[in-house]
């Protein structure tokens, strides 16, 4: 018989004292701020942004703000993007529950969308170009997704597929309501999503590109990504598969990869290159 591992089944909260709680998703929320916050001022030693610092057309304290409106936008386009996407049905005829987001159900693409619109009216109210904003900001996310897939596998949530039972780290979700093996795909994401993509656009942004280029990257790359993770995650019940077998979240990826092939060559045709830093 093929040991197999089970899910520890990690309490939920780091630390409770008297009423207060407070949980190990909510850290990795603050942890993925944190990560931001150092990143991105470390994105403004890379061109172009190091010169348009020395110009005083950017400053540390942007950042900050960027962060501010980029929460918002999370939070919102999270909440609305899983209402839209995932139980629009059910929403529409519980309108107030879109609003209980202490109930859970978030979408990663309905944040996403969120925080661009967020971004966008930031660079709209600071002068800045939209895709120079972007593009800072993009190779800061990754690290961010990554902390959030550590939460999701601590509350034993978002659990994958059935797997071979010889795959050795195929684990035993008691949540799911089986004892069958699955796929950690919490894991898989972590490591595709966040860390591989991180590594691979941090070293991408840290040459000259083509202005939005870099941001273009970001969504063909995530898009690949949670694309291919996706076929080891299991799908929400009350969704199913979909159209060619593939899951909405895969549904919701393709135009993420169209769009970012599509953005990247545009940026490269529309102007010259970003000047040096």
């Amino acid at each position: 018989m093929v040991a197999m591992l089970t899910f520890p089944q990690i309490d939920p909260v780091a630390l409770q004292i008297g009423p207060l709680a407070l949980h190990w998703y909510g850290l990795t929320y603050l942890v993925a701020f944190g990560l931001f916050l150092l990143l991105a001022r470390m994105r403004l030693r890379h061109p172009p942004y190091a010169g348009l610092r020395a110009e005083g057309l950017w400053h540390t304290r942007d950042i900050e703000d960027m962060l501010f409106f980029g929460v918002l936008g999370v939070v919102v386009g999270g909440r609305l993007g899983y209402a839209l996407f995932y139980k629009p049905a059910w929403f529409a005829s519980h309108p107030l529950e879109i609003l209980a987001v202490w109930q859970g159900g978030m979408s990663f693409h309905g944040g996403m969308l969120g925080v661009i619109a967020s971004q966008w009216w930031f660079a709209r109210s600071r002068g800045r170009p939209f895709w120079q904003v972007m593009d800072l900001i993009a190779p800061c996310v990754p690290l961010g997704l990554a902390s959030g897939r550590v939460g999701n596998f601590i509350n034993g949530e978002l659990w994958g597929r059935v797997a071979d039972p010889s795959l050795p780290w195929a684990m035993v979700f008691p949540q799911s309501g089986s004892m069958l093996p699955r796929h950690p795909s919490q894991i898989y994401q972590f490591l595709l999503e966040g860390v591989l993509l991180f590594v691979l656009l941090w070293f991408y942004a840290r040459r000259r590109r083509a202005e939005g280029q870099v941001a273009a990257v970001f969504l063909g790359g995530y898009g690949l990504m949670r694309f291919v993770a996706e076929y080891f995650r299991e799908p929400d019940a009350y969704l199913g598969l979909l159209a060619l077998g593939l899951s909405m979240g895969q549904w919701l990826c393709v135009p993420m990869m169209v769009g970012g092939v599509l953005l990247w060559i545009w940026a490269g045709r529309r102007a010259d290159p970003l000047p040096r830093g």
